[in-house]
Formats: C-alpha cells, sequence, structure tokens
C-alpha cells in the first residue's frame, strides 16, 4: 500500500543524511516507526501482562518495613 506524507524540506535532507549515517532509508525508517506504532499498544499489554506473572511468581518480600514518604525522599 502507498501513502502520500507532506515533510518540510530541511527535515527530509537531514533524515536522508541520518538514514544514510544509519545504513538505512527514510522509507525504512517511517515503516518501522509505523509497525511499532500500531502494534504499539498490543506489546504494552503483553508486557503488563508478563510483569504481573512475574510479579505472582517472585518470591520476594518487602518483609514487615514500612517507610514514611519523607524516609523515601531522603537525600
Amino acid at each position: 500500500m502507498n501513502l502520500t506524507i507532506t515533510i518540510e524540506d530541511e527535515v527530509l535532507k537531514r533524515a536522508r543524511l541520518r538514514a544514510i549515517e544509519e545504513d538505512t532509508s527514510v522509507n525504512a525508517v517511517v515503516r518501522s516507526f509505523l509497525e511499532a506504532y500500531a502494534g504499539g499498544a498490543q506489546r504494552r499489554e503483553a508486557a503488563i501482562a508478563d510483569l504481573l506473572a512475574l510479579s505472582r511468581e517472585s518470591s520476594s518480600a518487602r518483609g514487615g518495613a514500612a517507610w514514611t514518604r519523607d524516609e523515601l525522599h531522603e537525600r
């Protein structure tokens, strides 16, 4: 599928130069960004689910310690 977007000339020049430095293309960078952007919510939900699962499986605990807000932010 094709997509037409408008980008300022100077921005596109800088993007092309950076893409050359990174041995890629502006098209590949935009494609990668859009893939990440489109799948962001799914990855975020999967990461949260993984984190919660790790938390449930963890054998660590804070013990009986309790801290005040001031103690936590003490410098």
